[in-house]
């Protein structure tokens, strides 16, 4: 009976020592749910990013306003007859001396 009684606890000991630190503990719960939070902050900001590209093709595939707009900016293009002006700022430009 006594030994038993030691091979219970020793037993039970076991399963504490692994619902404390082994894989599986608690501790290592609350590290995943960590993880988890992070990874859904980071999927709706991607989602939300995705959202906002989706708009744009839509635009650019119906609105041709859009299509200039978006050559313009990022294309650096202009319209035929236009002038393009070119203003620089001498404060940025020049490199600071300290």
């Amino acid at each position: 009976m006594r030994w038993l009684l030691i091979i219970l606890v020793l037993f039970f000991v076991g399963l504490q020592v692994r619902l404390w630190f082994g894989e599986g503990s608690i501790t290592n719960k609350v590290d995943l749910d960590t993880q988890l939070e992070a990874q859904r902050q980071k999927n709706l900001q991607l989602k939300t990013r995705n959202n906002l590209i989706a708009q744009e093709v839509k635009s650019l595939k119906t609105n041709l306003g859009s299509i200039e707009e978006k050559a313009r900016k990022d294309l650096g293009m202009i319209k035929q007859g236009e002038t393009f002006y070119l203003v620089i700022d001498k404060k940025k430009s020049q490199p600071s001396n300290d």
